[in-house]
């Protein structure tokens, strides 16, 4: 397994945007998609996106797509997620995953990740 370790959250107004970068250690890195999941207030974990292990790949939930891009550089071990137009709903923990297949999915099933970061906090002020 991998260590992940998330950075890059913190407070943006409405309409900003934000880059969480998710460094991970340890082997096989490039060889697993790698996902991006939330938790806001309330609210129980949730798919934001996926990304394949080559970066070819990538599937967004709905209420994202067009806003967040995922990216990964394999030479650095690092997915990116960059996220524009961010709006008070965005606000949350944002946390990266390591899959346990190679292939993106579109199976949001947080038991499809066998490696998480500790998460980073992004807020949106509206």
């Amino acid at each position: 397994q991998v260590q992940l370790v998330e950075s890059g959250g913190g407070l943006v107004q409405a309409g900003g945007s934000l880059r969480l970068s998710c460094a991970a250690s340890g082997r096989g890195f490039n060889l697993r998609a790698m996902g991006w999941f939330r938790q806001g207030p309330g609210k129980e974990r949730e798919f934001v996106g996926v990304i394949s292990a080559g970066g070819a790949t990538t599937y967004y939930a709905d209420s994202v797509k067009g806003r967040f891009t995922i990216s990964r550089d394999n030479a650095k071990n690092t997915v990116y997620l960059q996220m524009i137009r961010l709006m008070a709903e965005d606000t949350a923990v944002y946390y990266c995953a390591q899959s346990r297949r190679a292939a993106a999915s579109t199976n949001a099933d947080p038991d499809e990740y066998d490696s998480w970061g500790q998460g980073t906090q992004v807020t949106v002020s509206s």
